[in-house]
């Protein structure tokens, strides 16, 4: 019995990270979401990371319920975009506006939460 509850809590405890995680985020189609009025949301992760995997969960969910919304996310070991974005932890939630960055937050992954900024960014 006790292994099957160390099984259970192994499987609930790494399914998080089932989601894909790979980095999206270009510069050029970063800038072009920009120009076009787009409102630009970015999210860090890192491989093996719960709180990044569940926070994805809810943006991934927000590039469908929300018009004109661009989403890209990113490895925050890659140091050109940590740099580009100033960006030190994974994550790590930017939402850009007319050329200009109008939330950041860190470790973000209420659902809630994230719908709220992203809506008061609209």
């Amino acid at each position: 019995m006790k292994k099957i509850f160390t099984i259970l809590f192994l499987i609930i405890s790494f399914s998080a990270n089932a989601l894909e995680k790979k980095t999206t985020f270009d510069n050029e189609l970063f800038q072009k979401a920009q120009s076009e009025g787009k409102v630009v949301v970015v999210s860090s992760w890192i491989k093996y990371c719960n709180s990044c995997a569940s926070q994805m969960k809810v943006l991934n969910k927000v590039k469908n319920d929300f018009d004109n919304i661009e989403y890209f996310t990113f490895e925050i070991t890659n140091r050109e975009i940590s740099d580009f974005l100033k960006v030190q932890y994974q994550t790590t939630l930017l939402i850009f506006k007319n050329n200009k960055e109008v939330y950041r937050s860190i470790g973000e992954i209420s659902r809630e939460e994230i719908y709220k900024a992203i809506k008061s960014s609209i």
